[in-house]
Order: C-alpha cells, then structure tokens, then sequence
C-alpha cells in the first residue's frame, strides 16, 4: 500500500513536471520543442509540420505580449490541403491533443476546391490568412457565429469590418462533396458544418488564436507576426 502510494506521488510530479514543460515549451518554441510537440499532436500526413511552426511561432510571439486570453486552445486551418479534406483543427495545447477536426469553406472567389487567392478588401468574398483572434459570439443568418478580429495591418485587419466571421452552413458537408467534388464557398468566411457549430465556437470564444495558413512568399514577406 505504501509502494502504492508513493508511485502515485511520483505520477503527479511527473504530470506537474510535463504540464509546465508544455507551456514553457509554446512560448520559447525552439525548433525542437516544437517537432516533438507537432510529434505527439498530429497523425503522420495530417497537417504539414511548417503550418503547426507557423501558428506556434505566431501564438508564442502574440501571448508574450499579453494578447491571447484564451491560452490554451489553438485553431489551425491549413489552406494547403483542399476544400474535401478535413482541413481546420482546434487542438488543446495544454494536454496535446486535437479536440475537433473538421472541413472548413473557403470564399468563393479565392478558389475552387483549393484556396488560391487572398484578400483583405471588402467585397472581394476572398478569404484572408494570417492571424487572428477570435472575438465575441451572436446569433445570425446562420445561427450561433463567432466574430473575429484579425492581426495583421494590410492582410487580414479588415476581417471585422467585412463581417467575416465563423459560422456554419450547409454547403460545408460531406454530401455536397459527393456532389460537386468540392466544398461550398463563403463571402470569405471559414464557414463548418453544422454539426460542428455548437462545438467549435463556444470552444474557441474570446480571444484565442486563430491561424490561416498557406504556403504563401507574399504573406510570409508581408507578416511582422511570423
């Protein structure tokens, strides 16, 4: 019983010992830390290494400076794969994990199955990269939605005032991909399925981090965050 006992002290200050590690790790994120980290999060073919170093070099620079309310959670949506594949993830920093999975739209004129094209000007119904942080919650048009705000002067900051926002709609699904071999686009909004609504947005509310990537020269030539 003693022996016991004592094994299950160990565990703990092991458990305390990783946990800080972890969230040391996310804000020094050495090249290091951060492929073991990428390591224990995602399968083999998942998401490509250099968007989860994008967004955790992003999320280390933005939380150092006080930014991010909402620390544990981080959203990835990766632009490089196509509209079919499950392209958006919300992961649980703190316990390395993904909490959900999911196809995610992109706006009408940046492409077709693949998102192409990016703008920040109104109108343009393209959809923005970069990073953001996600704001306060609403019911509109499509139900329960998120606001969010982007971060970066030029390419994204402009999110808000072109109403783009999370929301859900029924053209992201796995029946209009059977139909039309791609998803349905937005006015420039990650539009999900609704199945995914009411569980993605509440998770990701206030002031987490938000990054959409693409393997872009012009966004990397233009981003002071990454």
């Amino acid at each position: 019983m003693i022996k016991n006992k004592g094994l299950k002290k160990i565990a703990i200050i092991v458990t305390i010992l990783v946990s800080s590690f972890v969230s040391f790790s996310l804000d020094n994120p050495s090249p290091e830390n951060c492929s073991s980290i990428y390591g224990r999060i995602f399968e083999k073919g998942e998401i490509k290494y250099e968007a989860f170093q994008k967004a955790v070099s992003g999320y280390s620079a933005l939380n150092n400076d006080g930014m991010i309310n909402n620390d544990s959670i981080m959203t990835i949506i990766d632009f490089d794969q196509p509209s079919t594949s499950e392209r958006l993830f919300v992961i649980d920093l703190k316990n390395e994990k993904i909490l959900y999975k999911t196809l995610v739209a992109h706006g009408k004129n940046s492409g077709n199955n693949y998102a192409e094209k990016f703008s920040n000007t109104n109108g343009s119904h393209q959809s923005s990269l970069g990073f953001y942080l996600t704001g306060e919650t609403y019911y509109g048009k499509y139900g329960l939605s998120l606001r969010l705000d982007g971060l970066e002067k030029g390419i994204n900051d402009k999110a808000r005032e072109r109403a783009v926002v999370m929301h859900a709609a029924n053209y992201v699904s796995d029946d209009f991909i059977k139909k039309y071999k791609r998803l349905g686009r937005s006015f420039g909004c990650p539009a999900i399925p609704f199945a995914m609504q009411k569980k993605i947005i509440p998770a990701i509310k206030n002031k987490s981090l938000l990054y959409i990537h693409k393997n872009s020269s012009e966004y990397e030539q233009e981003s002071i965050i990454i």
